[in-house]
């Protein structure tokens, strides 16, 4: 194993899987060049006010010379905030005192076959609610959606909404909500202080592109109705591909309501491969049991969600922070994922024993800090790390050049780069860089000394975490024992983070050596998972499948169905050299005979699969340039020389933005 621990080690930080040229270029100048937003289980961007229907994300980023000032873009390359600029989600019901509407589905009889027996009382409810006039406004406003979609004119402006006024019953109002959706799936109302307004449905829009517009009229009656134990199947279907379109489709947008899967038709066979996606209702989780109202009240803990922002600051500094402002401990902050340090970021936080007026309180102070907290609101639980879809990034790629000895178009070389890995599987799950530690002399006082007392006066105040177990080691010593109670010293929730980072650290060189052994072929021994309409990166052990020797030779599985394990002890590993890969890495670590079990340390860790390949969503670009740089010199091309890159995308949790970049630039960081 000493030669492929050598290849281990030079192949670890990089491995390219598409086949352009790529670029040069500096991405986090400051910390404004790197915008980090953390997308909800919802699917919502968590830096929306929760207040109202929709909110723009900073569409310019600062920046030298203020490089976002041109506009004139072709629609498809308009950034994720500005292509959903308009759009309201179809199910997040209504704010202010409609917020708890829930649409009724007791005029729906025959919801699988898109027929309704409630849509002519529907149109009479319209009838008997609205006033003429405003039923007529209503009808030619939906009528106008349509026509200007048809003949692919932009929605934008004061036609883009339509107000039925206030009404003042709640009753009334449900009622009309229900009403309107059911006759015209293709809008959606939004209710805020008694108003009703309506507004066209782009998610509906997006799904025509999709599939029919019968069935996307169907789906959205469908999914409104919310009929118990209902079920909606679209028509049959041969192409793979567009099945998993339609399935991250419904999946993305209203994967919190319904699930989908894929069945085959009745009559399926080699010479009739069609496939039917099937969408149901999630099962309601089961409610807790009931107490006591003195009960309740004495065991009630309060939580508060909000939303961070911060600005070139590590998490935990600024956990930190803001127990200290609170009066509370660190542990009682939870998150669903760790930001960059040197990015603005914004991401959702539950804080227990803390109300919304408390945290209200310190906004002015904490601003000092670079910090902002907003969508401020009591919640019933803490969140849990990984309870996130994903995050969005808006960054930008500065001083652009070409690779050495590169003497193509730089422009055309960008725009190639960035094409080529909008449509093909992306690496995406390597080790972020690592952070810029202001308190390094502190850290190697102590590698150089074991003095924890000493490193003690030396670190910072704010750096909660190394403080806490500094402590710990001058209590204990710097012992076994000793570090263990340091390791108890953090919050649970730090904890497995430290267990998680060094888990992906590992499962990031394994899809490099990987790559590098057996590239894109899926060779005897991989594992691979068998229901590819699955893009959750967490595979149950029960859809992991062992390659044989006959599988390899008939090329049964595809590059993009191959897992690897993140360690634990509920796993299999490969029956390849990557098999072997693992068990020396692991005795180099001192970890041959960890179970991932460890009673001592209340370690419990299971394990699971990921894909090894996953692609980014949303992937938009802008080319911008500065200026008022002036390249003089002869056989310089002033516009190559002073281009920066604007670009947008999504990447689903644990995938990293810096290597989307790597890929597209071919260039490490």
């Amino acid at each position: 194993m000493e030669e492929d621990t050598d290849f281990r080690i030079r192949f670890s930080s990089l491995c390219f899987i598409t086949d352009h040229v790529g670029f040069h270029g500096t991405i986090k100048s400051s910390p404004s060049d790197f915008v980090v937003i953390e997308i909800d289980e919802q699917g919502q961007l968590v830096n929306k006010a929760s207040d109202e229907p929709i909110h723009k994300v900073n569409k310019i980023l600062p920046g030298p010379n203020n490089l976002a000032k041109k506009t004139n873009l072709d629609p498809q390359n308009l950034s994720f905030e500005e292509r959903s600029n308009q759009e309201v989600n179809t199910l997040a019901g209504c704010s202010g005192d409609d917020q708890n509407y829930e649409p009724g589905s007791e005029k729906e009889d025959t919801i699988e076959d898109g027929t309704s027996k409630g849509e002519e009382e529907n149109i009479d409810v319209l009838g008997s609610l609205l006033d003429e006039k405003t039923n007529e406004l209503l009808n030619r406003f939906a009528c106008d959606v349509k026509e200007k979609w048809n003949s692919k004119t932009e929605l934008i402006g004061p036609s883009s909404e339509f107000s039925l006024g206030r009404i003042l019953d709640k009753n009334q109002r449900a009622i009309l909500h229900s009403a309107i959706r059911q006759k015209f799936p293709f809008l959606i109302t939004v209710g805020k202080n008694s108003e009703i307004v309506v507004k066209p449905n782009l998610e509906y829009k997006e799904l025509c592109h999709l599939v029919s517009e019968e069935e996307a009229f169907d789906f959205f009656k469908y999914l409104d109705a919310k009929k118990e134990n209902s079920k909606f199947t679209f028509k049959p279907d041969i192409n793979k591909d567009h099945r998993k379109a339609v399935h991250h489709f419904i999946n993305k947008k209203f994967g919190n309501l319904v699930e989908t899967k894929s069945f085959p038709e009745p009559n399926y066979s080699a010479d009739n491969p069609k496939v039917m996606i099937t969408v149901r209702f999630r099962e309601k989780a089961h409610k807790p049991r009931k107490r006591s109202l003195h009960g309740c009240q004495e065991r009630r803990v309060i939580y508060t969600a909000f939303t961070l922002r911060k600005e070139n600051l590590e998490m935990f500094e600024a956990v930190g922070f803001l127990a200290i402002k609170l009066g509370v401990i660190p542990s009682d902050f939870s998150y669903a994922g760790l930001k960059d340090k040197k990015a603005i970021t914004y991401q959702a936080m539950v804080v227990r024993k803390v109300t919304p007026e408390r945290l209200k309180n310190i906004e002015k102070e904490i601003e000092k800090k670079r910090m902002n907290v907003f969508n401020i609101r009591s919640v019933d639980d803490s969140l849990r790390l990984g309870q996130l879809k994903g995050n969005h990034f808006d960054i930008v790629i500065r001083n652009l050049k070409n690779q050495i000895n590169d003497s193509a178009n730089l422009r055309e070389r960008i725009l190639e780069a960035v094409e080529n890995v909008k449509v093909k599987a992306v690496q995406l799950f390597l080790t972020p860089e690592e952070l810029d530690d202001p308190v390094n002399r502190a850290k190697k006082y102590f590698l150089q000394t074991e003095d924890a007392k000493g490193t003690l006066s030396l670190m910072p105040e704010f750096k909660v975490r190394e403080r806490a177990l500094l402590e710990s080691l001058h209590r204990f010593g710097v012992t076994e024992e000793g570090c263990i109670q340091a390791w108890f010293s953090f919050p649970h929730s730090m904890r497995i983070f430290y267990v998680h980072a060094y888990s992906s650290k590992i499962w990031n060189e394994a899809v490099s050596y990987r790559l590098a052994t057996y590239g894109s072929r899926v060779v005897e021994g991989d594992l691979v998972c068998l229901d590819e309409d699955i893009d959750d990166e967490h595979l149950p052990s029960s859809k992991v499948h062992l390659v044989t020797e006959e599988e390899e030779s008939a090329n049964t599985y595809a590059i993009h169905q191959v897992v690897l394990p993140v360690l634990g002890y509920n796993i299999q590993y490969p029956k390849n050299k990557l098999g072997k890969w693992y068990q020396e890495v692991l005795s180099r670590d001192g970890l041959q005979t960890c179970r991932f079990k460890i009673p001592t340390l209340k370690l419990n860790v299971p394990g699971c699969y990921r894909k090894i390949l996953k692609h980014p969503c949303n992937l938009s670009y802008q080319l911008i340039e500065e200026h008022d740089i002036d390249v003089t010199k002869e056989g310089s091309h002033i516009d190559e020389a002073t281009l920066s890159l604007l670009i947008s995308f999504d990447l689903d949790a644990s995938c990293y933005a810096t290597v989307c970049l790597r890929e597209i630039m071919k260039h490490d960081f």
